[in-house]
């Protein structure tokens, strides 16, 4: 054909091998993406045989990134967000600023000046998205609270990044180097910034709020389904390219906060359900794009230089977020599961690192070793994650370390001795303070009823306390949550998290502690509400069968209300 297909055969080359590649990992019991990454780094350049295009795999792969960020955004509100700024905005400052210390740290080893030092250490700093989210979807806490500080934490890593790739030129003729001109000034360059992403988010608060599910409910009305996924990725694709070309924000973040502001729409679980097959199509993508961008002879040219890089990625990252979180009073799950989800780096990494090397501020060799640290940190990531439970077990068998690393380091974990004692007594403990659990608070509150609340969330436990009433912040999956909450005195206990997936977890701690509690458990899914109760965990509540429920009483009663009032025949 005389037409370029590159677009087409870069496509299939891609899907193809990845498909191959990943399912004989699947069958050796390894993470599919290992071989995704394979294949990318047998369709690179580096390798003999066909060369896929580096370019447009690398525009497939964003928007892959901008796909999986929309879809987040989808299940993540404002107020999602607002309820972890307290910890995602210091501690991703905080662990950015310890990563890019130990990559400076490193990369002046290597013989560098301390400002390629610095920018290679500010690549190590920050998580990919796309195998962050990865991560939370197979441990299934996506939507938890673990799951929202990870989120959250990721977006500050993203804002910094933005205002990163906007001042590095600028850095090169500060301080003399690269090819940036001489004198030029950061502030009104972060200035400028600083300015067009408050502009962006105000927009999308004031205008994209109102008009993007309003845009999406008319679509819907037409009844075409083509038509509404069409205008779900249009929506998606549309923001974030606008709100990098306009604003200078990262596509991803635009995507996310379309996302955020689409979620307002009662459409957004069909958007998300629509936009699922694409999303996961072009993640797929993603990772065989970072595998073209290997050179495998790196590995084995400089093997020392990429074991401090993976270092730094796995262990230095995880024990810096760990350290961090657990400093913020969260428990030791929270900790383990934001850290391990961070420790890898992904697409901004490569951004930056090309953008520095352009501007003559980072040599070729540190391209390519963050490309190699990202690849390693990539595919040891899904371990990392699966081992967060066993290493939990392990601590916790150890008593010494158990006490070293679960002390209380937060008095919220803690009810407060001034307590009502007639409070902890045939109580209700309700644990997962969101919509379901605030909405039976204030049932519970108005028949006079007491009740305890435990929450991962230290902000809602705060206001909780400032009412007066009885909360405590902790894993209830922990027996020492379960202990402060004075279940063993319990009445009833109501799991009302969205996700019970650890709910028969809860219920074992609660019956070892009182046997005559009686539990009930909020689920959504029909397979998992016939396994909680085959195991006799208490009483289930399904949010789909309650809904149906509440609408056909309504329906009958209004049915039978104008059967009584029509004329007799």
């Amino acid at each position: 054909m005389p037409h370029d297909i590159s677009l087409i055969t870069t496509i299939a080359a891609s899907l193809g091998l990845a498909t191959l590649f990943g399912f004989g990992a699947a069958r050796l019991r390894m993470p599919p993406m290992l071989g995704y990454l394979l294949a990318g780094i047998i369709l690179g350049p580096a390798t003999p045989g066909f060369d896929a295009d580096l370019a447009l795999a690398g525009q497939l792969a964003e928007i892959g990134i901008m796909l999986m960020m929309f879809g987040v955004g989808l299940h993540f509100s404002i107020d999602d967000l607002m309820e972890v700024k307290r910890i995602a905005i210091p501690g991703a400052m905080v662990q950015i600023a310890a990563a890019t210390a130990m990559g400076a740290a490193v990369g002046h080893s290597f013989g560098w000046s301390w400002l390629a030092s610095g920018v290679f250490g500010l690549s190590l700093s920050v998580a990919s998205t796309v195998v962050l989210l990865r991560a939370l979807e197979a441990r299934g806490v996506l939507d938890s609270h673990n799951g929202r500080i990870a989120v959250g934490w990721l977006v500050v890593e993203d804002l910094v990044m933005v205002l990163a790739l906007v001042l590095l030129p600028h850095l090169g003729g500060l301080f003399g180097e690269g090819e940036a001109a001489a004198g030029q000034s950061l502030g009104p360059a972060l200035a400028l910034t600083t300015v067009k992403i408050v502009a962006f988010i105000a927009l999308m608060l004031l205008v994209g709020k109102r008009l993007l599910p309003k845009l999406l409910w008319l679509v819907g009305k037409t009844g075409s389904r083509e038509l509404f996924t069409l205008a779900v990725i249009a929506i998606a694709l549309g923001v974030a390219f606008a709100a990098a070309k306009l604003f200078d924000v990262s596509f991803a973040l635009g995507a996310f906060f379309a996302g955020m502001m689409m979620r307002e729409s009662e459409l957004s679980h069909r958007a998300a359900e629509e936009s699922l097959p694409l999303r996961d199509a072009f993640a797929v993508l993603f990772f065989v794009s970072v595998g073209m961008l290997l050179d495998p002879a790196v590995l084995l040219a400089q093997p020392l230089q990429i074991a401090w890089v993976v270092a730094i990625i796995i262990v230095g990252k995880t024990a810096a977020a760990l350290l961090i979180v657990r400093l913020f009073g969260y428990p030791l799950n929270t900790s383990l599961t934001v850290g391990a989800s961070l420790a890898q780096i992904g697409e901004f990494s490569f951004i930056l690192c090309a953008l520095a090397v352009a501007e003559g501020l980072l040599p070729n060799q540190a391209q390519q070793l963050v490309v190699a640290g990202a690849l390693v940190s990539i595919a040891l990531n899904p371990l990392l994650v699966a081992l967060i439970e066993p290493l939990q077990r392990w601590i916790r068998s150890h008593s010494r370390l158990a006490r070293l690393m679960e002390q209380s380091v937060d008095p919220l974990a803690e009810l407060p001795m001034s307590t009502d004692q007639r409070l902890l007594s045939d109580q209700v403990v309700i644990v997962g303070f969101g919509r379901v659990g605030r909405r039976l608070a204030e049932r519970l509150r108005a028949e006079g009823i007491p009740f305890v609340v435990a929450d991962q969330n230290r902000e809602r436990i705060e206001a909780l306390r400032a009412e007066g009433l009885p909360a405590v912040s902790g894993d209830a999956t922990e027996p020492a949550t379960l202990i402060q909450a004075h279940v063993a005195r319990a009445a009833m206990m109501v799991i009302a998290l969205p996700d019970s997936l650890d709910a028969r977890k809860m219920i074992e701690i609660a019956r070892m502690l009182n046997p005559k509690i009686d539990c009930v458990v909020r689920t959504h899914s029909d397979d998992e509400a016939e396994l909680l109760r085959a195991e006799r965990v208490g009483e289930i509540f399904m949010g789909e069968q309650e809904l149906a429920r509440a609408i056909g009483e309504h329906v009958v009663a209004q049915m039978r209300a104008r059967a009584t009032e029509a004329p007799a025949h």
